[in-house]
């Protein structure tokens, strides 16, 4: 894999990589040395980092029916705690730049991680569901700024490879969100069957994410930053980093909001968004009101979770190395409607194959990610981008999976819920074509 890497393709738009402070460290003595491990520590962080982003989600979807009983939910409550995720990216997403800019993209990255490791350990026991909720907002703004940020620390590490790490890094997170859903169930058997302490476990996994990014704390992985803010941060932190002096001289600020491509790229993050959170919090439920077995539903989750782990390593380089994204687009498109083609007219019968399509529909994801990293030619111009198209596209996504579960509730069946995301999939795969197009924001969105 690491081979694959340092063969990265040529055809992703970044400049010459710009000298770090790591680089600057490999000129002294042992400085090759630091760097090597530096940067092994750098991507180990970054793997457990992406393990760590979608388990508070799909370990609680392996539990939804059990949890709902536990606390009291009716199916649209339920549904609301479904659409916190996207809610909580949206909201707290959009701070992750900023935050980045004054302490440093690896702080802000550990502090995420001691945020999900602490709010998935407190919600099972916070009592009743406003106290779930809260333990779970505390979760999910550590994995919403980690989101925002991890494309940013690629583009700044790794200029030249901004496929291949972006594709290992998607790998992680659809390793970690298959292991969350096809494990739960079984662990929580396991342990006494108890769903609060099926939920609690995955904070030890976010222990272990916090460690790798404690070197990088004071500043380490700080990318580039812009404008007035960055010279207020160098005034009070010392001199500018090569990286942010050049970043402030050759980067203009942008107006996302005028910019075509980014606002393509965000309805479709908002749309895949939306069909990813409807897949992880109801799926399985579908499933179950299907007559498959709990245990099997979960690993049918895990099925649809763990197309990622494959996918999500070839997609980024093959997106990497066409002039235009849009048949990929297509192509995972039509996956994802034959899949919900499949569990309206035989959900049970069929339900390893809509599981197998329903995951290579999901790999939208990666897709949507590497877009972020190919629609910017600068390290500011990608954390820019990646902010508004993160926040804008998770505030598109927030009504979906509420809506599927009053739709539940109130027609009886799982009918007008699949009509629905079938329907969304259109817009998706339209809005997707045009923002593989070839062209970046800059060109776009400068002042």
């Amino acid at each position: 894999m690491m081979g694959l890497m340092a063969s990265e393709e040529t055809r992703t738009m970044t400049p010459p990589p710009v000298r770090s402070q790591a680089a600057h460290d490999a000129g002294k003595p042992g400085g090759a040395s630091t760097r090597a491990w530096t940067m092994r520590l750098l991507v180990l962080g970054i793997v457990l980092s992406a393990l760590n982003l979608r388990p508070a989600i799909t370990s609680l979807g392996a539990l939804l029916e059990e949890v709902r009983d536990g606390l009291g939910m009716s199916g649209s409550v339920a549904g609301l705690l479904t659409s916190v995720p996207p809610l909580c990216f949206a909201v707290f997403g959009v701070m992750a730049p900023r935050l980045a800019r004054r302490f440093g993209a690896g702080a802000v990255v550990c502090a995420g991680m001691a945020a999900i490791a602490t709010g998935l350990l407190v919600r099972p026991y916070a009592g009743g569901t406003a106290g779930f909720l809260a333990g779970s907002a505390l979760a999910l703004m550590g994995i919403a700024v980690s989101n925002v940020l991890m494309p940013v620390i690629v583009k700044h590490w790794f200029p030249d490879r901004v496929g291949s790490m972006t594709g290992l890094y998607s790998m992680a997170l659809a390793l970690g969100t298959a292991l969350a859903a096809a494990v739960t169930v079984p662990l929580t058997d396991t342990l006494g069957g108890s769903w609060q302490t099926g939920l609690a476990l995955w904070a030890g996994l976010a222990v272990a994410a916090v460690l790798p990014w404690l070197p990088f704390v004071r500043g380490r992985v700080t990318p580039p930053g812009t404008g007035k803010e960055a010279a207020d941060t160098t005034q009070t932190r010392g001199p500018a980093s090569p990286a942010a002096e050049h970043a402030r001289v050759e980067t203009p600020r942008l107006r996302m909001a005028r910019s075509r491509t980014a606002w393509a790229l965000a309805v479709f993050f908002g749309l895949q968004a939306t069909a990813a959170y409807i897949t992880m919090g109801w799926m399985a439920q579908i499933f179950r009101d299907a007559g498959v077995p709990a245990g099997t539903a979960g690993l049918l989750l895990a099925v649809t979770m763990v197309m990622g782990v494959p996918l999500a390593f070839v997609i980024p380089r093959l997106a990497t190395r066409l002039p235009h994204q849009g048949p990929i687009v297509l192509a995972l498109g039509v996956c994802g409607l034959a899949g919900y083609a499949g569990l309206y007219l035989a959900p049970a019968a069929g339900a390893w194959a809509w599981a197998v399509l329903l995951g290579v529909a999901n790999c939208a994801f990666p897709l949507a990610l590497t877009m972020v990293g190919m629609r910017a030619r600068t390290g500011p111009g990608v954390a820019q981008l990646s902010a508004f198209a993160q926040s804008t596209g998770y505030l598109i996504s927030i009504p979906g999976p509420l809506l599927v579960g009053v739709l539940y509730q109130h027609s009886g069946g799982w009918g007008l819920p699949i009509a629905l995301m079938s329907a969304l999939m259109i817009p998706q795969m339209v809005v997707g074509f045009l923002a593989g197009r070839d062209r970046t924001v800059e060109d776009e969105a400068a002042r």
